[in-house]
């Protein structure tokens, strides 16, 4: 896990927050890779859930009326159990220790104090007056969003159900032990669709869900037998069943999706709380009215994004200093660059060619123009950032119209006509 740390901030994936003034514990920024490679596993999400007829998207305030975290149960129950070492003063969630065990940081023993509830989600004020009228919450997840515009949406997107709303957004938990690098943060991001259903339809819509969500992560290249399902026993108070998606991390088995049956709770609640009508009008069965159920998918977009850097990381030849690698074999729909332009000097015949080639494929394919160092130092560059293809312009290219193209996983080499480039890319990135 350190090495594929240190390549994330060497080669531009992931950087600490605020950096220069030491960093924000369990705070971190997208550098020019990451974001690219973030932006294409959710656009990769967003194409699969809302490219269909029964799912639409939105895209809801952060910041929303305090009453629906009342209605939600936020206020009065979304809490950890927090326990703290007198002796050195470092803090733990109680349920993930043995209390009558000795401190792992400091070692002391019988030294926790009582255990206190500690409610997770930060709190702000909204306008000039600091009070408690004033008091708002950053969101501690995005599914309430969609809840409060269900009508909304349903109305004015002419909706039958079922039918789902999708949506990626940011949300913020106050964490009491955030840590395994972006795995658990205290601001992250949700890719989350609520699938609204008839009452006693659950069954089905999970089993048609859990295999549609499985199948993606396999898609986006995650090898199988690095993804097992969990089911959870102990379910939430608004659910009638729930499944996570866990991958293989290296510190151990960890969730990057859920599939979650939350039955009518969430739109109960607001009904209740607004005093709004939120019941459905089945048009099909006879105008019966009744609150819709709920099938809840929802990515965590950063650990997703774990997920993808963990599977594609590789250390090729340990060892061997001549053939040692280090490569992220990304899927290519997912590499944060497609293709290197590399003229194989600096010469100004070469870059003429090079630049007006990497105009060519830049229209479709986000490219990259390395000129600096040797062609062996390049293409391992280019491997660390994951780059499926590597085209060299070389002195042979002024006379024979042709480029060297390199494949990242296989490290082969072909000789392609500059005019047949564009439709050897288009071949190769078919997804």
């Amino acid at each position: 896990m350190n090495d594929l740390v240190a390549l994330c901030k060497q080669r531009g994936f992931i950087f600490q927050s605020s950096e220069v003034y030491g960093g924000l514990n369990s705070c971190y920024d997208m550098g020019p890779y990451g974001v690219e490679l973030k932006n294409n596993l959710k656009n990769r999400w967003w194409k699969a859930m809302t490219y269909r007829q029964d799912v639409v998207g939105i895209d809801a305030s952060i910041l929303m009326h305090p009453t629906v975290w009342k209605a939600s149960g936020h206020v009065d129950g979304f809490s950890d159990p927090m326990i703290d070492c007198k002796n050195c003063k470092e803090r733990y969630r109680a349920d993930n220790i043995d209390v009558k065990a000795p401190c792992a940081k400091c070692g002391a023993k019988d030294s926790f104090t009582d255990i206190r509830q500690f409610n997770l989600m930060f709190k702000t004020q909204m306008g000039a007056m600091e009070d408690t009228s004033s008091m708002v919450y950053l969101r501690p997840e995005t599914a309430q969003g969609i809840f409060v515009n269900f009508l909304n949406v349903q109305t004015t997107m002419r909706k039958k159900l079922p039918f789902g709303i999708a949506q990626i957004g940011k949300a913020f938990r106050n964490e009491i032990t955030p840590g395994n690098f972006i795995f658990r943060m205290r601001e992250f991001e949700q890719m989350e669709m609520q699938y609204f259903i008839k009452p006693g339809t659950q069954k089905e819509a999970m089993e048609q869900w859990k295999e549609a969500r499985w199948q993606w992560h396999i898609d986006n290249g995650i090898r199988v037998e690095k993804l097992k399902w969990y089911k959870q026993e102990e379910l939430a108070h608004y659910a009638d069943a729930a499944f996570d998606i866990e991958y293989e991390f290296p510190f151990g088995w960890g969730e990057i999706e859920g599939i979650h049956s939350r039955t009518d709770f969430d739109l109960k609640q607001h009904e209740q709380f607004s005093g709004k009508n939120l019941h459905y009008v089945d048009q099909v069965n006879n105008n019966e009215k009744y609150i819709p159920y709920v099938l809840e998918t929802s990515v965590g977009a950063d650990r997703g994004l774990l997920a993808v850097l963990c599977d594609a990381y590789r250390l090729e030849n340990a060892g061997d200093p001549d053939k040692e690698r280090s490569v992220m074999k990304f899927h290519p729909a997912l590499a944060p660059i497609k293709t290197a332009i590399m003229p194989l000097s600096k010469k100004a015949e070469l870059e003429e060619v090079s630049n007006k080639l990497f105009e060519d494929v830049s229209q479709n394919y986000k490219s990259e123009y390395d000129v600096s160092g040797s062609i062996g130092k390049r293409y391992r560059r280019q491997d660390e950032i994951g780059t499926p293809y590597c085209i060299t312009v070389d002195f042979d290219t002024l006379n024979d119209h042709a480029v060297t193209i390199r494949s990242r996983d296989t490290m082969t080499q072909e000789r392609i006509g500059i005019a047949n480039v564009q439709n050897y890319l288009k071949d190769k990135f078919k997804f």
